[in-house]
């Protein structure tokens, strides 16, 4: 298993390498989102992401893994993962929504109450619902890359967070980290962010299956970036 630092920097390479393909999934997909910020109401925009903007992610996932094992990948190819995981993308995007709920709500209750307690009520559940962001962050590569369904792809993350804590949450904040910062260029983070995030997930699960380390970085490009990934790291 590699350090999370060279997962990093593999994707990085790769992203340079592959910067139109990343460039045209992440603007298709971000497409989405315009009509959903900008148009609709609260609860019809959740619905909105959950239905239509979580299966484009399972998209980009899975175009992301076809590049990486080079095999041809483009728009085509997100729109035929976005179908072909559609159900496991739409429980888990419900999965993730019902969490939401229990973060907002408790916050709500307990943030309306005077009192230590409740303080501590509601910083407890924000721990809670934050450590199972962080665990289940293998989730949608385990459904394209093992072809697993969505609850056994859940479980199989919690016990990957498990066995291997301080990476997965390294990984979790580069993650949101890279949206924070393209996020403060809106252009930036419509761009790049979803395409990078395919790649670096792609990557960063290959890396914690057994068996399937030397596929972390893809195949002929695969070998190439990671050349070009410690040339980087001698360097820094």
């Amino acid at each position: 298993m590699r350090k999370l630092s060279e997962m990093v920097a593999r994707t990085g390479v790769q992203v340079y390498r592959e910067i139109i393909f990343v460039f045209l999934l992440s603007m298709i997909s971000s497409a989405v989102l315009v009509p959903v910020v900008l148009l609709l109401p609260v609860a019809f925009a959740v619905i909105a992401l959950i239905v239509l903007y979580v299966p484009l992610c399972t998209g980009v996932i899975y175009a992301c893994h076809r590049k990486l094992q080079g095999e041809r990948a483009g728009i085509r190819a997100m729109l035929a993962g976005a179908g072909k995981y559609y159900l496991p993308s739409l429980l888990f995007g419900l999965v993730c929504a019902l969490f939401v709920l229990i973060l907002v709500s408790s916050w709500w209750y307990y943030g309306s109450k005077n009192g230590t307690l409740y303080l501590t009520l509601a910083v407890f559940q924000t721990y809670f619902v934050a450590m199972f962001f962080v665990s289940q962050l293998y989730v949608l590569p385990l459904v394209v890359q093992e072809k697993a369904g969505i609850f056994t792809a859940m479980g199989r993350s919690m016990k990957l967070f498990v066995a291997h804590p301080m990476y997965t949450l390294g990984a979790f904040i580069q993650a949101v980290s890279m949206a924070l910062l393209l996020g403060l260029t809106v252009i930036g983070f419509g761009c790049l962010y979803l395409g990078m995030l395919g790649m670096f997930l792609n990557q960063i699960t290959a890396n914690v299956l057994p068996g399937k380390e030397d596929e972390a970085g893809g195949s002929e490009n695969g070998r190439l970036s990671a050349d070009a990934s410690k040339l980087f790291l001698r360097e820094g």
